[in-house]
């Protein structure tokens, strides 16, 4: 491993030597990892959650049981010409449809079926009056490469379609994406990211991620002192870690990919859902989602209306401007809730030959790899272990997380990468 450099940005940051504890895994299991009860969730999920279900005529009283058989669709990647089928039947009708069945299948359309649907969509764009809907179907033509409405009027549509705060924060982000503001190749700001001022005297959990999420990302820990918590080796703590949605929309949308930004770190938690399984994982929260009070951690604040100044009171001044930072406020505002940090007992079976094999994705989490043993169901090899372990040297899940996509390369993030990156933009201060 490179040694870090220390140059005059970085003079302030000592790096942290941590004695990290030996966890019994042993002592952790998940039944439900035994290879056996895995194939037998499989089949169920095949056998009634898509095809019991998807047999069923499409009404509105089976619109419910639908939406379950796509999202079962998109967890095992799984298709037949059947089903292939079904889902042309339920394209065919999409305009008829609820806006809440609109929105599963369009999740599922932009995932499975990315270029099959574009005249249907086309439609539904010209019809629909539901904001959620109208920027999914957006979403939809333009990772197709075509303009992001079949007409000349998207301006005068949009217009129409504001109704309410989580509408207004959909299209201004809607609006981001279609007409991006120039950002120069060398304009990421990392220097000022991990500049010690930047969050000053607070433990943050950093995420730093590719534009595509389909190559995973990499998490490090910072003390509140400004110390990186580093390894038993005396390296810079690190641990792999995904921030793509099974559905891969964008992160302002319900289930999209996590967004960029500031969330709020909230201490520790052990979940019962079974797919993120037992292992502990890391409670986070957007503006919005909880109170400007709690977000600060300032029982004397009184105000209760969430602006963009109160957000930008994190922000140094070099990321005032920083655009993507903001993402996860409007996120926050669109009704975006329950983004956290965990582990994954999901079968990453079902995921291979993707790019982020053997990780998982997830509903919008970040994410980190766990081996579950198919024998006995112990854990095995546990990511999301060691994360939680460094944030305990670190002082605790008390700050924040910082989540940031640092450029569009087609692999992986390394530690290295971000060594290197911290070295040679440090002279940029």
């Amino acid at each position: 491993m490179k040694k870090l450099l220390l140059t005059t940005v970085l003079a302030n940051l000592i790096f942290l030597f941590p004695s990290f504890s030996q966890i019994d895994s042993s002592s952790i299991f998940f039944k439900e990892g035994i290879r056996e009860k895995r194939n037998i969730l499989y089949r169920n999920l095949v056998q009634n959650t898509i095809t019991k279900n998807l047999s069923l005529p499409l009404s509105f009283d089976t619109e419910e049981n639908w939406i379950d058989a796509f999202w079962a669709i998109e967890l095992l990647r799984y298709q037949s010409p059947w089903i292939n089928g079904r889902i042309n039947t339920a394209i065919d009708s999409i305009e008829k449809r609820s806006p809440i069945f609109q929105r599963a299948l369009l999740e599922l359309v932009f995932s499975s079926y990315p270029n099959q649907y574009i005249k249907q969509v086309n439609a539904l764009l010209n019809s629909c009056e539901d904001a959620k809907v109208f920027a999914m179907g957006v979403a939809y033509r333009m990772q197709n490469n075509l303009s992001p409405f079949p007409n000349n009027q998207l301006e005068n549509k949009i217009t129409q379609l504001i109704k309410t705060k989580k509408d207004e924060a959909i299209i201004q982000q809607l609006m981001y994406r279609i007409h991006p503001p120039s950002i120069g190749k060398n304009s990421f700001p990392i220097s000022a990211i991990l500049d010690p001022e930047f969050l000053k005297n607070q433990t943050v959990l950093f995420s730093f991620q590719r534009k595509n999420r389909n190559y995973p990302g990499i998490a490090l820990v910072r003390d509140s002192a400004g110390n990186f918590i580093k390894d038993e080796n005396g390296t810079i703590f690190s641990v792999p870690q995904l921030a793509r949605s099974i559905g891969n929309l964008p992160g302002y949308l319900t289930n999209g990919n996590t967004p960029q930004g500031i969330f709020s770190m909230n201490g520790f938690s052990i979940s019962r859902n079974s797919f993120i399984g037992p292992t502990t994982n890391i409670q986070l929260g957007m503006p919005f989602e909880t109170s400007i009070r709690h977000f600060f951690n300032d029982p004397s604040i009184r105000d209760a209306n969430w602006t963009e100044e109160w957000y930008k009171k994190l922000l140094t001044d070099k990321l005032m401007n920083y655009l993507p930072l903001y993402e996860s406020f409007y996120a926050g505002k669109a009704g975006r809730t329950e983004i956290i940090a965990h582990g994954t007992t999901i079968d990453p079976g079902y995921y291979t030959g993707e790019k982020y094999y053997p990780q998982t994705p997830t509903m919008g989490c970040l994410c980190t790899k766990e081996i579950w043993s198919e024998v006995d169901g112990k854990r095995v090899e546990s990511d999301q272990q060691k994360l939680v372990d460094a944030l305990q040297i670190a002082g605790g899940a008390k700050g924040y997380c910082v989540v940031l996509e640092i450029d569009d390369a087609e692999k992986p993030i390394s530690i290295d990468e971000i060594l290197s990156l911290i070295q040679s933009k440090s002279a940029l201060k």
